[in-house]
């Protein structure tokens, strides 16, 4: 019998991923993080070209991610199963749909450079679509000469880690460089620091708490087809569990809700015979062809779930040294709404007696969206426009 991913050699399950801003060394990290554990026969390695593959080659060092990629590793107590996720501006809505599966990120920023702009708005967006815990890895080190500065790039980061709610104070911060760890992966003083960030992400990310017990619900990241099999779509199982045989809706973005059956569950290459909140999955769909699927539908359990254009939220709206708007905005304001691995456009009017919005008000909104998507009650989503992020909400009421 196929065991499930969660559980098949004893280990607890945890979702991480890289974030931060383009250049810092995400990608190279994650390759480092793969080549130090495949020495301990801990991870199949993958190569930085491998890892950032259909991102866009700037040069034969240096391939800017554009989607966020899925590799796996392990550690004495657990499997980890990372993303890593975009940094350049134009692609910050695919890093959304990477932080939103996380059960907590590694930070990752270059020594050399601090803080940088692309680091806010990932912390941000971190905090809006719920990771709840982070690990930094201050990248570069090596290019540091001056002890001083490293100590002021760290103080730099904790402010920020408290800026953005996180904790300032007992987060991990990890010193080293993943270049080096990664060409020398059995040098102990070279891959020290990947050692490090293993062992600060086993104790600082609590086990994750997985809803087995609710509905199967799975937001879809990417749609393939298969020659000779069929149409794949890939995802994080938000709650509840899946398996071959089971009949599905797939709901959100179009006019009509489609079903389907189920022919097969894998994670990583693996069959699987349940998959359960929490994995990484492509499933295998019976009928219906990729070009019929979109990202950001939702997979679900039959008669669960019904996709929405209305609803009301209370919205914050960024300020202008956050990032945001240097103006206010009125009713009919028409942004993009990111919801897990969808956005869609929608206009939003000002409630409670109040017809604007100023940048750092906290204000309630009526939202109609364009299109409709699966959302409830509790949702969190982010409010961008104009390439940059200007709000983050929470959906206090389904409307329709």
């Amino acid at each position: 019998m196929v065991q499930n991913e969660m559980t098949r050699n004893g280990k607890v399950s945890v979702n991480v991923g890289t974030i931060g801003h383009i250049d810092h060394g995400k990608t190279t990290l994650t390759s480092a993080l793969l080549r130090v554990q495949s020495e301990k026969g801990q991870a199949k390695y993958k190569s930085y070209e491998s890892i950032a593959k259909g991102g866009i080659v700037r040069d034969k060092n240096k391939t800017v991610t554009v989607i966020a990629s899925h590799v796996k590793y392990e550690t004495a107590g657990r499997n980890y199963a990372h993303i890593d996720c975009p940094g350049h501006a134009d692609y910050i809505k695919n890093m959304i749909t990477g932080a939103a599966q996380m059960d907590g990120a590694v930070l990752l920023v270059s020594a050399a450079d601090g803080p940088m702009p692309q680091t806010r708005e990932h912390l941000l967006l971190a905090r809006q679509v719920g990771v709840p815990h982070l690990v930094v890895f201050m990248n570069k080190c090596d290019l540091v000469e001056d002890a001083e500065l490293l100590e002021l790039v760290e103080l730099d980061l904790r402010e920020l880690l408290r800026e953005y709610g996180y904790d300032g104070e007992k987060t991990p911060v990890i010193r080293g460089s993943a270049k080096q760890a990664h060409d020398d992966p059995t040098n102990p003083k070279a891959i020290e620091c990947v050692e490090q960030l293993l062992d600060a992400l086993d104790r600082w990310i609590p086990d994750p708490v997985r809803l087995i017990d609710k509905p199967f619900l799975m937001p879809i990241e990417n749609v393939y087809s298969i020659a000779g099999r069929g149409t794949v779509v890939t995802g994080k199982i938000e709650q509840g569990m899946v398996r071959a045989g089971d009949s599905v809706e797939i709901l959100g973005l179009k006019s009509a809700t489609a079903t389907d059956v189920i022919t097969q569950v894998e994670s990583f290459g693996e069959v699987l015979e349940v998959g359960n909140a929490g994995d990484n999955v492509g499933v295998l769909l019976r009928k219906m062809a990729h070009n019929e699927i979109t990202k950001g539908q939702v997979l679900a359990k039959v008669g669960t779930l019904t996709p929405h254009h209305e609803f009301e939220a209370e919205v914050y709206v960024l300020k202008k040294e956050e990032g945001g708007r240097h103006t206010p905005f009125f009713d009919g304001y028409a942004p993009q709404f990111f919801f897990r691995t969808t956005n869609v456009t929608g206009s939003a009017n000002v409630m409670g007696g109040v017809d604007m919005a100023m940048p750092g008000d906290g204000v309630q909104l009526k939202v109609t969206l364009k299109q409709p998507i699966a959302v409830a009650d509790g949702d969190r989503f982010a409010i961008r426009e104009g390439g940059r992020t200007v709000g983050s909400g929470v959906v206090t009421r389904v409307v329709d």
